[in-house]
């Protein structure tokens, strides 16, 4: 299992002084210690509203693609409904080669809608979006001329797109909710699958993963092919107190905040308590229960080949961050892969 780390840039982490600046120095600071530390992936979401500082993923990508050496680089999700798929896969071709080879994509609709008032589309097409600039995007992928017609861009008549990637198939991956349409969808193009839970019990995602297994089974594609991921929030700090302590007052406030513009109840001890039990979503505590909470999601849903934890939007600090990062390296993942022996 592979394990890493999901950011959508936010500009505070906890300090309400902090400037731009200085939140993204931090961030690409800790996207260096989760390379050094041994981690396998670190995303960058994309949001285009106050306080976050994604709204071009691909750049700082790049940025972090410079000061590391191993660790994958990916979007986290990108918002492909709103992009071009040519740009897109120009931005991401560039950041392979920047990297050598380590870059990857997780492209969905996104849960969060500005982007389409600002780069004008009608969210009335927020499927029908997405399914004709996946299938360029994919198109692109396998072949440098390019001769397609859509509803939403401009026709390409054998129109070269360049740079190509360093990995042969620049990796893909599907960013998912909670459709069955979108886990078909990726089930039958074969695609790996990135499932972002964030509420309830992790458990209740099972059926929906069967499906796209089911799906990918009956395109032809192997088990191997088809990949699961999840993205939960979480936390892992020394202790399971200490990392309770530490994520509660910021992940309330963040969700409550959330909670008013969606309709959400307020988050209470009570929620939060039942989100941190055993079958709960959200992966806090030290790093014996957080490793051993993996293991029972992962036994859940049938298996699953990765795990990202999204922890900084929540109030932490910036060295609370760093910690959490080192423990992970130093004592999640080597409990994963004893588990796992």
């Amino acid at each position: 299992m592979e394990i890493g780390i999901d950011s959508f840039a936010s500009a505070k982490y906890g300090n309400a002084t902090l400037s731009d600046a200085d939140a993204m120095e931090q961030l690409l600071e800790r996207i260096v210690h989760a390379d050094q530390a041994g981690l396998a992936i670190y995303g960058i979401g994309e949001h285009h509203k106050k306080d976050y500082l994604d709204s071009s993923p691909a750049v700082i990508l790049a940025a972090a693609a410079a000061l590391t050496n191993k660790i994958r680089l990916a979007s986290a999700v990108a918002v492909l409904s709103t992009s071009d798929p040519v740009r897109l896969y120009q931005s991401f071709a560039t950041l392979d080669l920047i990297s050598r080879g380590r870059a990857e994509m997780v492209v969905g609709r996104g849960s969060a809608i500005e982007a389409y008032p600002l780069f004008g589309y009608n969210l009335h097409d927020y499927d029908t979006l997405f399914k004709e600039k996946l299938h360029l995007l994919l198109k692109i992928r396998k072949e440098i001329f390019i001769t397609w017609t859509g509803k939403f861009r401009p026709a390409l008549e054998n129109q070269p797109v360049y740079p190509r990637s360093v990995q042969e198939k620049l990796p893909i991956w599907l960013g998912v909710g909670g459709t069955p349409e979108s886990f078909s969808r990726a089930g039958s193009l074969g695609l790996p699958l990135m499932v972002a839970i964030i509420g309830g019990e992790t458990a209740r995602f099972r059926p929906l993963i069967d499906l796209y297994r089911k799906a990918g089974a009956e395109a032809g594609f192997t088990p191997d092919q088809l990949q699961v991921g999840i993205h939960s929030p979480g936390y892992v700090a020394d202790t399971d107190q200490q990392a309770i302590n530490e994520y509660y007052p910021g992940y309330a406030q963040l969700w409550t905040k959330a909670g008013k513009e969606r309709g959400w109840p307020p988050i209470t001890r009570e929620h939060f308590d039942a989100a941190i039990s055993p079958k709960g979503v959200l992966i806090v505590g030290g790093p014996e229960q957080v490793a051993a909470k993996l293991m029972r999601h992962s036994e859940a849903l049938g298996g699953i080949d990765r795990f990202t934890f999204q922890m900084d939007n929540a109030g932490l600090t910036h060295d609370q961050l760093l910690r959490s990062i080192e423990l992970i390296g130093s004592e999640v993942i080597p409990r994963i892969n004893n588990y796992l022996k």
